[in-house]
């Protein structure tokens, strides 16, 4: 005898049931008390529960599941919003700053106390006759190419070979690298390389977010510039 396969008889996997009730959403209406008289298992427990349950439990979950989600979004907007106020006030210190020397003492100072970043390292090139030692160190033409080639910050591993001579004695130590390329408008020619590091391998990974870094890289370039004006 040849059954139907318009109805749940024709079934013969449980995907089959889940396809004929989706496909036949006026099914429960056809069959009003068949909910009520359905038992399925706990989901979280070893007891039976009626269907009705079942739906209010499904709903409880996606309801602290969705506060979960919201609970990030708002940790991750309030964690945006103290990185937003700290950059304002590294642009403020900038805009007060009238030699490379003043730059150094600034970016250190927020670098360390407002970003909690222990090591960095700036190098730049075509600076004035007075710049600052260490600051304007000669940079390879190699080095340069590296820095060049970057179209947008570096993090993880240490994309410029000979920056970690740059760090002195620390540098055995250091773990994990942002390498942030300072460029200039109009033609976005770099003048100089800013490399953030500290010893925890995870404080700076490949595939994090770069917009932060990116405006820090582009906070410091417009610092240098004006110096040469």
């Amino acid at each position: 005898m040849t059954t139907s396969s318009d109805t749940p008889a024709s079934a013969t996997s449980p995907q089959a049931v889940a396809d004929y009730l989706i496909q036949h959403p006026n099914f429960f209406n056809d069959f009003p008390t068949l909910p009520a008289e359905l038992n399925i298992p706990h989901p979280h427990g070893t007891h039976a529960i009626s269907m009705s349950e079942r739906q209010l439990i499904s709903m409880r979950d996606k309801v602290r599941m969705l506060e979960s989600k919201l609970a990030e979004l708002i940790q991750f907007g309030e964690e945006n919003d103290g990185i937003s106020d700290k950059m304002q006030a590294l642009a403020l210190a900038l805009m007060t700053t009238r030699t490379p020397q003043d730059i150094l003492v600034a970016l250190t100072l927020h670098l360390r106390e407002g970003f909690a970043i222990p090591h960095h390292a700036l190098r730049v090139w075509n600076l004035p006759a007075d710049s600052v030692p260490g600051l304007s160190d000669p940079v390879s033409p190699a080095a340069r190419d590296q820095i060049c080639a970057m179209a947008q910050p570096v993090c993880g591993v240490l994309a410029v070979d000979e920056a970690i001579d740059w760090f002195g004695e620390v540098s055995p130590h250091l773990r994990a690298f942002a390498c942030i390329p300072l460029r200039v408008a109009p033609n976005n020619v770099p003048v100089g390389l800013l490399v953030l590091a500290s010893e925890e391998e995870k404080r700076f990974y490949a595939g994090m977010g770069t917009l932060y870094i990116e405006r820090l890289g582009q906070l410091i370039s417009a610092a240098l510039v004006r110096m040469q004006d």
